[in-house]
């Protein structure tokens, strides 16, 4: 069943990546429904790498800002919520209850480069499936890689195994503060079929 065309537009075709925020809280409550559609894209094994944290509160900010370039300050202290997208580098321990039909642990246990690759590739699915679920609920995102990764991690996933992949702003953006959208490659640059 094909989507129709305004829902289309709100998952890819109008959605924008937002800086600029309005001053409209998000709920818990909503941020609880986006996991809740979100959870459902597909891994590798069903291997869910994926952790978030959820910034919202002005101490959490105050500590988490100064760990961003100077240019994701400005936006991140005005968007309602920061996430925060982790990658379990010890998700394989939750293999024999998310994937039980195989003992797909095994697979894991001692080879680093897998677990690296296969963390890496899945959270950053997850955080694409994490956007689109964002979108579908009428959220704004404003996705960025412009922060001291290892600082991140010690503030905020400190004593466990987890990494940040990358840090998404969402909130109810402000259309006005849009810069035109930038160009897109067609399909004939950028893809083939054989």
């Amino acid at each position: 069943l094909k989507l129709d065309s305004t829902t289309l537009d709100q998952l890819f075709n109008s959605a924008r990546t937002h800086n600029a925020w309005q001053d409209k809280a998000v709920s818990d409550s909503l941020l609880a429904e986006l996991h809740d559609l979100m959870k459902w894209g597909p891994t590798s094994a069903n291997c869910w790498p994926l952790r978030t944290v959820f910034v919202k509160s002005p101490e959490a900010k105050a500590r988490l800002v100064p760990l961003l370039m100077e240019g994701n300050r400005g936006k991140t202290l005005a968007a309602p919520v920061t996430a925060l997208l982790g990658m379990d580098m010890a998700f394989y321990d939750e293999l024999p209850r998310l994937f039980p039909h195989a003992d797909a642990k095994s697979w894991f246990v001692g080879n680093d480069a897998l677990i690296s690759a296969t963390a890496f590739r899945n959270s950053s699915l997850q955080g694409a499936y994490f956007m689109l679920a964002a979108r579908a609920l009428g959220l704004d995102c404003g996705p960025m890689s412009g922060f001291d990764t290892a600082a991140v991690d010690a503030e905020f996933f400190k004593n466990t195994q987890i990494k940040t992949n990358f840090i998404c702003n969402l909130g109810y953006g402000d259309a006005a503060q849009l810069f035109p959208r930038s160009p897109r490659p067609k399909f004939a640059e950028v893809c083939k079929i054989i």
